[in-house]
């Protein structure tokens, strides 16, 4: 059968394997100062037009939000976040192991506005006796796959502005959220609004890696990188992927064919009746099946998260497709779920 869990379950792509088999002896210096970081670093500036930004490469999403984080911060800051956000419950607790506090609010949809950041800001008096708010983290795709508009952005930003707050947007699946229908956000977009944001490698063709962009300055922030043990060695491994994934926009197409095999998953699981509590329009799809119908595909030999129960007889469920799902794999689900 196959296995739906997750985007990062098969390897690189041939191109990012290729790029890696070539220079595989070429010497270079480390710590991602070498010239194969210095063309990725260059190339993703003026993708983003933010030829002053700082890029940087780490090796995974926890790792990176946990330094940049704790980088804005003074070490009596906080973050705000959606509940669901994956700071909040999917990090074992990193931002709050390196001494700042995540604030948490429900949101339906899995996205932050302006009066959800401002509650936030309400429950705390401003004093010593309390942590301070001061970094808003978003993700794009969200935790359950809905993506920001840019309207949505620059309303927090605004807020950001008026509250003194940094911004920052986990991209961890930011190919998914660039190609989804919904979107209507670029990478310069994203440059201009947000303090820093992510570019993720591993859920979209790497071997593994997030490169970082920041806009807002931190002199010091390869301190904190190799304090926290995010300076890889062998640099030039990060640098090679993104270039491979980036110079010529294999990594938007990558994405964009994870995002059509999702939504035909979704249609053709809601041809069957069966609903979706929250509309995705990327790869990741959470439909709700009975618990039965669960059990069967399971038994099936089909792996996927167990997202939430609903009620004593249904659950939803996450499926989640990448660039390397094949089509058949889509196939042959939407059949064996009809047969159930």
């Amino acid at each position: 059968m196959y296995s739906f869990r997750n985007d990062y379950s098969e390897g690189a792509h041939p191109k990012v394997l290729q790029a890696l088999a070539d220079t595989n002896l070429r010497q270079t210096v480390g710590y991602g100062m070498d010239p194969c970081c210095q063309a990725a670093a260059d190339t993703i500036r003026r993708l983003c037009a933010a030829p002053d930004a700082a890029v940087h490469f780490l090796v995974g999403g926890t790792q990176v939000n946990l330094v940049t984080i704790d980088a804005f911060l003074q070490s009596y800051e906080a973050v705000v976040a959606a509940q669901t956000g994956h700071v909040s419950t999917h990090e074992t607790g990193a931002i709050e192991a390196t001494g700042h506090k995540v604030c948490t609010v429900e949101s339906p949809d899995g996205k932050l506005t302006p009066a959800l950041v401002e509650s936030v800001l309400a429950g705390h008096n401003g004093t010593e006796h309390m942590v301070l708010p001061r970094i808003v983290y978003i993700s794009d795709t969200t935790e359950i796959g809905t993506v920001y508009t840019r309207a949505e952005l620059a309303a927090l930003r605004q807020c950001c502005d008026v509250h003194g707050l940094f911004l920052y947007l986990d991209g961890a699946r930011l190919g998914s959220a660039l190609t989804s229908p919904d979107n209507d956000l670029t990478l310069p977009d994203l440059a201009a609004l947000t303090d820093g944001f992510t570019i993720g490698g591993t859920k979209n063709g790497a071997l593994f890696g997030e490169a970082l962009v920041l806009t807002h300055p931190l002199p010091h922030f390869r301190w904190h990188m190799k304090q926290r043990g995010a300076v890889l060695a062998k640099g030039r491994l990060l640098g090679l992927q993104f270039q491979a994934l980036l110079e010529d926009g294999l990594y938007f197409d990558l994405a964009r064919r994870a995002n059509e095999l999702a939504f035909r998953l979704r249609d053709g699981v809601a041809a069957l009746g069966y609903p979706f509590p929250v509309a995705s329009p990327s790869n990741q799809q959470f439909p709700v099946l009975p618990n039965e119908t669960v059990a069967k595909l399971q038994e099936m030999g089909y792996e996927f998260e167990t997202d939430h129960p609903v009620d004593a007889n249904h659950t939803c469920i996450r499926l989640v497709t990448s660039w390397a799902t094949p089509e058949t794999a889509v196939e042959d689900f939407l059949r064996d779920l009809a047969g159930c």
